[in-house]
């Protein structure tokens, strides 16, 4: 059967996926705002147990058409263990439309162009890949570990191999003082990233981590609902892309936007400017439903 460790995390859009937790935890794992493995240690699991597991989904589970890896950052490990594993996946599910995995930027920057374009050919096709920002301050603020311009040219590797990227930023995450800074520096590197989709969350301190512990402090500016409208429409704005998806309805936001660029940018804008122009009639999402 199939083991998982943990809190098992995946993309929204991987809800009818097979996970497989080919690591567990995350390798970096010090961003300021996740909690999601701070209660585990990071390792690669046994190739043999995962080889275990592909074989019993194969006689007991419907065939899947996508495979999530997971933990954190199934990427970070070393390619013959990922190429053993996919190569395991494609002999069980020749059907199999695509494997994917979250990849942080600090296992982008130690995957060459080559391993990357290698496994993408073995199946690895698409990265999740948290931007968050594109503002150096918020990123120091945040513990991301990179810098914008290291995240662009992280990024960019991916891109040159072939892997389609999709990206997240987090609304808010400057809070009041850097709000338009943070959204047009996100646009900015979004804009340099070029990715197949980008969608938006709300930056929400948790317990446990240092963004929930300055958030007890009294420390964490949160944005308004308004003032996060406000925020994404000068992301929305400033984006220049061609053929990306663009979602903002992960469960985090309080309003659901959704269309592909360049196509639906116009009437995506226009909703939000009607947002703004009269907020008391704004669909705003209640806080039970954003799950809060």
């Amino acid at each position: 059967m199939i083991r998982y460790e943990g809190t098992l995390y995946r993309p929204p859009s991987e809800a009818d996926s097979l996970i497989l937790q080919a690591t567990i935890g995350c390798s970096y794992n010090e961003c300021a705002f996740c909690a999601m493995y701070r209660d585990k240690r990071f390792r690669v699991r046994k190739l043999d147990e995962l080889i275990a597991e592909i074989a019993w989904a194969k006689e007991h589970a419907p065939p899947p058409r996508k495979v999530f890896l997971a933990d954190g950052d199934a990427l970070v490990a070393r390619p013959a263990f990922l190429h053993a594993v996919l190569d395991a996946l494609r002999r069980a599910f020749p059907n199999l439309a695509r494997v994917s995995c979250y990849a942080s930027p600090q296992a982008l920057q130690v995957r060459s162009v080559e391993q990357m374009r290698a496994l993408r050919d073995a199946g690895l096709t698409l990265y999740y890949l948290g931007i968050e920002s594109g503002d150096d301050r918020v990123l120091d603020a945040l513990t991301k570990g990179v810098t914008a311009d290291e995240m662009v040219l992280a990024a960019t590797k991916a891109h040159d191999a072939g892997v389609k990227l999709s990206t997240m930023i987090l609304l808010g995450a400057g809070g009041r003082a850097r709000s338009h800074e943070h959204a047009l520096a996100s646009a900015r590197v979004v804009n340099a990233i070029g990715p197949r989709f980008v969608s938006t969350l709300v930056v929400t301190p948790v317990e446990g981590t240092p963004l929930g512990d300055r958030a007890a402090r009294g420390e964490v500016d949160e944005l308004d609902p308004v003032e996060l409208a406000r925020e994404l429409r000068t992301f929305l704005g400033a984006l220049d892309l061609r053929g990306t998806v663009f979602r903002s309805n992960h469960a985090s936001n309080f309003l659901s936007v959704a269309g592909t660029l360049p196509k639906d940018q116009g009437r995506m804008l226009a909703a939000l400017d009607a947002v703004l122009a009269d907020p008391d009639a704004a669909p705003f999402r209640p806080a039970w439903l954003r799950g809060l």
